[in-house]
């Protein structure tokens, strides 16, 4: 029963996120916006996805392989194919400084 409401609350959760705007938003800003409440603000992961900071797996895919997964939403993570490229390219460079801290 437990399991059936993290399940729940997870797909709230990604849901609400799909449905908000992103509109206007780059780097920082979108990923706190789009990225943040599942990788958690310090790339650092959570319950819900994966640690994308430094020594992540995430750490050794080239840019490409990153747009690739942003818009594509492998397993759990929903697609993000309605931001721009400008916004993904934003999200990439985000994501590299998360790296590098």
């Amino acid at each position: 029963m437990t399991r059936r409401w993290a399940l729940l609350a997870c797909a709230a959760v990604l849901l609400s996120a799909c449905g908000s705007s992103s509109e206007g938003l780059y780097g920082q800003e979108l990923f706190i916006h789009s990225c943040a409440m599942c990788h958690g603000e310090d790339g650092g992961g959570s319950s819900m996805a994966p640690a994308i900071g430094p020594g992540s797996n995430a750490a050794t895919l080239r840019d490409d392989q990153i747009e690739g997964v942003i818009e594509v939403g492998p397993g759990a993570m929903p697609s993000f194919r309605r931001l721009t490229p400008e916004q993904i390219d934003s999200l990439v460079a985000y994501v590299r400084t998360l790296q590098n801290e």
